[in-house]
């Protein structure tokens, strides 16, 4: 066994193996030492090995998912090796042969499909990236729904599409590719896995693709360029590997670019808080507050439109008249919403079914998913649909025969696993029935057949009894013999054996039934397994239908959430088109809005913001104090663009959006030690990529440029970025400072207009607006913020009048004009009196009175005391 166990672990050095052995998968060697760390149970040792004994540790094949996730989460990777016969067969080979094992699946952070281990909410991606010298691609696919998509990608744009789809797994080629994208792939979290040149190979790929998907030529899905067919040819030869040929049900590959989407990258998507928290958390990030979705593929599709700002007009104008009128028929889309709750996970119900991973309750889903859409469609018989929900309710029809087949075939609430039995509604097989019949009531059976015999025999005490020598039996006393011995009834009633008293017989009637009795459970067994088989082969025939299905049910949650927010938080319509306009008035930020109202019970205060723009820039210049609201304002205008292109209703009063090509946010500190750099240097990275990458239609927000420096350094920065804003970007944006001098700006340059967060002073206290208006602040209040924060009255106190020295110096000529010139030094803190010249203690002259080298050692002693006796006085 343990030759086995080394032979099939060498094939996969890099895995923990999980060997089967009857109930566990058990683990040795190094692989156990590993296990039981990472999952905290037992190490126990069994056997020797080269005269050492061998580590051992193990899990019930029953609770096998949970530390499966665990492990997976910790880094690793397991391969599962099944035992492939059972121990009666392999007895067959010899007294001592050892059952078959092999592995049956790799499994890997981009390859799990089982609900317990994956977020229902979330898509998992499995992502492959290919450089050739044509240019570069990115395949990604989620087997656990199905959804396969390719996108040329340029390498420096590699970064923010992972940020994007925030993939479970990255596979590229091996050196040198690999050691390359290791510090970009630690940068996103994401395990990166390293493939041969076989695998990349873009020829083989298009021939293994093709074959995938049983077409002569991929035109039909798109044109592909070379190094798109290398990312899918990698990911599909992948999956080979790692599913043991079981290939899941992978949809046909949908063709995407960038100029389809918003560009965001990964600095945006993690300060505007996007589908995660700054903690890495989906609580307090916009997505949260959004998805009031109530089907887990609806909240992956909303992630996905999060994620993914349409560009398109056509597409954005769509989505939105679909939503007017989910907004319009609240009523309706309460009672869709209703219907949706009911409606089990389709997509990965189907995908564990292709991967032969599904059970009953997978096929029940399935059923009850079609009745659900059956019903969903029915409600909107009659209306008048806008194309979306159209096409939505038309994909969800048209399964009657199959729905009639489930319905049919399998009981209410069926068992997990197919092994336990009892899935196949009663009535639907009637070789199924009997067999349970037997199993069930075996008894009562015999018992119809002894008062059969008893009445065809005329002997009354005629009984059929039992036993581990003969099986089932007919007994009559022996004065019955000659009856049952003589014609007519000897040729019905076979004779087995006689006893003293009693007379034996059989029938074969009897017999088939006794053997039919003893192997009724596995027969049952064996029949709904069969069953089982035959319901798979016919959902699956309809899988291409059934994702579109999928889809529909996913859009019509998606647009049906996204009413009732709009609903119930007083969102309004966007107005989006293709020109440079950006009016927002009465925006506010999602988010805060609702922090606000389950935290404090207060109301957020709106603000307008007009960036429009025919030719040139728009850039508001924003300033005011800290804790005022500046940072908020910011992203609230982000996120109020974002959530409209990806076809929401926005909260705000009004919203006029020209469609933004891309989306950029400097905002917050941070450091990132790791890779050497101070919280200036990523503000620095940050703000170069904004500069050198944003154009005309982009949207941008910088908050606090150059502070991380030395006052003239980072004014200097600070008004140079600005600058260039304006001339070269010609991009909206909204630029928070506290350099005042910037000000001064918007008098030299004609798309900068200044604005400020207002705030009132009373008795000594500072009380923040919240209001954003035209004009610019005179003074940032970073005192009196730090005094609310709790610094020592001696620091605030102090602080005022370093700050009051500093304004006064910093003034000069008429009308109190600040002038950028050098700053005074800092005066110094007024130094403590010392204190009053004071004479010798009583120690320092006991001290100056001792001669040590004339002291014997009573006499040190005693002066020991007697300065102790004076320090103490």
């Amino acid at each position: 066994m343990m030759a086995q166990y080394l032979d099939i672990k060498a094939q996969y050095p890099d895995a923990l193996l999980f060997y089967r052995m009857g109930d566990f998968y058990e683990m040795f060697f190094d692989d156990a030492v590993n296990a039981a760390e990472a999952l905290d149970i037992a190490l126990t040792k069994r056997g020797k090995h080269e005269g050492e004994d061998i580590p051992m540790c193990g899990v019930p094949v029953h609770a096998a998912n949970g530390y499966l996730l665990t492990l997976i989460r910790k880094g690793f990777r397991v391969a599962v090796g099944e035992q492939l016969e059972s121990p009666a067969e392999a007895k067959k080979r010899g007294y001592k042969a050892v059952v078959k094992r092999d592995v049956v699946r790799l499994v890997t952070p981009g390859t799990l499909t089982e609900d317990a281990l994956l977020d229902a909410r979330r898509h998992n991606f499995l992502v492959a990236y290919s450089e050739l010298r044509a240019g570069a691609a990115l395949a990604w696919a989620d087997i656990s729904t199905g959804a396969f998509h390719v996108m040329p990608v340029a390498p420096v744009r590699l970064s923010p599409e992972l940020a994007r789809l925030a993939p479970s797994e990255l596979l590229v080629l091996d050196e040198p590719v690999y050691q390359r994208l290791r510090p970009l792939a630690d940068e996103h979290k994401v395990p990166l896995t390293p493939l041969g040149k076989s695998s990349f190979d873009s020829v083989s790929a298009e021939t293994r693709l093709c074959e995938l998907f049983k077409v002569g030529s991929l035109e039909g899905f798109g044109s592909f360029n070379r190094a798109e067919l290398s990312a899918m040819g990698a990911l599909v030869d992948y999956l080979e590997i790692t599913q043991k040929g079981k290939l899941p049900l992978l949809q046909p590959p949908q063709q995407e670019s960038e100029d389809r989407v918003v560009q965001i990258d990964a600095a945006t998507r993690r300060n505007l808080e996007l589908t995660r928290s700054l903690s890495g958390e989906k609580f307090g990030s916009l997505l949260s507050v959004v998805d009031r979705t109530v089907t887990p593929s609806g909240a992956r599709l909303l992630e996905q439109r999060m994620s993914s700002p349409s560009r398109n007009l056509d597409v954005i104008h769509a989505r939105l008249a679909a939503l007017d009128f989910c907004v319009d028929q609240s009523a309706h889309s309460a009672q869709l919403r209703d219907a949706l709750r009911k409606t089990p996970d389709l997509d990965r119900a189907l995908s564990r079914l292709a991967l032969d991973r599904a059970g009953p309750r997978d096929l029940a889903a399935i059923r009850n998913a079609l009745t659900q859409a059956e019903a969903i469609a029915a409600t909107c018989d009659d209306m008048e649909l806008p194309a979306l929900i159209a096409q939505a309710t038309s994909d969800l029809q048209g399964f009657d025969e199959l729905l009639e087949l489930l319905d049919a075939a399998l009981v209410a609430e069926p068992p997990l696993m197919t092994r336990d039995g009892g899935f196949i509604a009663p009535g639907y097989d009637s070789e199924l029935d009997e067999a349970r019949t037997l199993r069930d009531e075996g008894r009562s059976v015999i018992a119809s057949f002894q008062q059969k015999y008893a009445e065809h025999t005329g002997i009354t005490s005629l009984k059929i009894k039992h036993n581990n020598v003969l099986g089932y039996f007919i007994e009559t006393t022996a004065t019955h013999a000659a009856k049952m011995l003589g014609e007519p009834l000897n040729e019905t009633y076979i004779h087995r054996q006689t006893t003293a008293n009693q007379v034996r017989f059989t029938t074969v009637e009897l017999s088939e039934i006794e053997t039919k009795i003893l192997n009724a459970g596995n027969l049952a067994l064996e029949i709904e397994k069969r069953l089982y088989s035959m319901l798979s082969g016919a959902i699956l025939e309809q899988s291409a239908r059934l994702n579109l299905a999928a889809r529909g049910l996913a859009e019509l949650d998606l647009l049906t959430a996204l009413a009732d927010i709009a609903n119930g938080e007083n969102w309004c319509r966007p107005r989006i088109d293709d020109t440079r306009a950006f009016n927002v008035i009465g925006g506010r930020h999602p988010v805060v809005e609702r922090a606000l109202r389950q935290q404090a019970g207060e109301s957020f205060v709106a603000n307008d913001c007009d960036l429009t723009a025919q030719d040139g820039a728009a850039i508001w210049l924003l300033t005011g104090p800290n804790m005022a609201g500046k940072s908020t304002f910011l992203r609230q205008n982000a996120l109020i663009a974002l959530l409209a292109q990806m076809g929401s209703y926005v909260p705000a009063e009004d919203a006029h959006i020209g469609v933004v090509s891309q989306l950029f946010s400097r905002v917050g500190a941070s450091d990132d030690l790791a890779r050497g750099r101070s919280t200036f240097m990523v503000e620095m990275v940050e703000t170069a990529a904004i500069l050198n990458q944003a154009d005309d239609r982009a949207l941008v927000i910088l908050d606090e440029i150059g502070r991380g420096t030395a006052t003239y350094d980072g004014l200097s920065i600070a008004w140079a970025t600005l600058e260039h804003l304006h001339e070269s970007n010609q991009s909206r944006a909204l630029f928070a400072t506290h350099y005042h001098e910037l000000t001064q700006l918007a008098n030299k340059l004609p798309g900068v207009d200044n604005a400020t967060v207002t705030v009132k002073e009373w008795e000594g206290e500072v009380i923040f607006l919240h209001e954003v208006r035209k004009g610019a602040a005179d003074r940032s209040y970073g005192v009196q913020v730090a005094q609310l924060a709790g610094l020592p009255p001696s620091v605030v106190a102090r602080a005022r009048d370093v700050l009051d020295m500093l304004e006064q110096s910093s003034r000069e000529g008429t009308g109190g004009q600040v002038r950028i010139d050098d700053l005074p030094l800092f005066a110094a803190a007024p130094p403590t009196q010392p204190a009053a010249p004071k004479g010798p203690s009583p120690v320092e002259t006991l001290l100056e009175e001792i001669h040590p080298d004339h002291l014997s050692p009573r006499e040190a002693l005693e002066i020991l005391y007697k300065l102790k006796e004076t320090a103490s006085k």
